[in-house]
């Protein structure tokens, strides 16, 4: 019995060893692009699912800040500068059902086998005008090919979801990989003006969220928005 009892305490051991060793490197590898506390969960595990299978570090860029004209921000979970083109993510985290169209405004969350409803906006109108504001930094961006990905995190199934544009992806988180490798391959290598100038705006973007009073400007906004609706 001491024996069985040893072998299980060593065990035991050895897990939490290792999962507390992994979960340092994990937070090495994450800041390698961004912090910990930045963005959602979600969020900061879709980078290290990138890092992890050969995104690198300098063209993955996370919880952008970007500025509008209008003196505004607009949010944006996710950039990718690619070959390709810039792949723009929306992450969500939903269980249930999800309803929607790619132009309608509003899509619906259902649970409990549809006794009870929700609506939300729609992310793909909503990274739509993530990728608008982005397109306005630069006068290269008109010209270069922008993606739209919205990847799906949580224990929910997209029941009836329909009018997809064109250049716009919606999956589960655990085939996102899929859809990048499917861009990468089948889209023409894009001209970049200046590269540089591209890494710039998009650091900037980054650099903007981690001021306090743009992410409370941004919230109050959001807010605005909502209550006007």
């Amino acid at each position: 019995m001491l024996i069985i009892f040893s072998l299980f305490f060593i065990i035991v051991f050895f897990v939490v060893f290792f999962k507390i060793r992994q979960n340092i490197q994990d937070k090495k590898l994450l800041e390698t692009v961004t912090k910990s506390y930045r963005g959602t969960k979600t969020e900061r595990n879709l980078v290290l699912k990138l890092l992890k299978n050969g995104i690198p570090a300098q063209t993955i860029f996370h919880d952008l800040y970007v500025k509008k004209f209008n003196g505004e921000f607009s949010q944006i979970d996710l950039v990718v500068a690619t070959k390709v083109g810039i792949i723009v993510f929306e992450v969500k985290d939903y269980s249930g059902w999800i309803f929607g169209k790619g132009n309608q405004s509003q899509w619906t969350q259902v649970l409990a086998y549809g006794k009870r409803k929700y609506r939300f906006h729609n992310p793909i109108m909503q990274n739509n005008g993530h990728i608008t504001s982005l397109r306005k930094q630069l006068k290269q961006f008109e010209k270069v090919p922008f993606y739209s990905i919205i990847v799906f995190y949580g224990d929910c199934e997209l029941k009836d979801v329909s009018f997809i544009p064109q250049g716009t992806y919606l999956t589960y988180s655990e085939r996102v990989l899929n859809i990048i490798s499917t861009i990468l391959s089948s889209n023409e290598i894009t001209n970049y003006t200046d590269k540089f100038e591209v890494i710039r705006v998009l650091k900037e973007a980054v650099q903007n969220g981690e001021n306090k009073e743009t992410q409370i400007k941004h919230i109050k906004n959001i807010r605005g928005m909502l209550n006007k609706g």
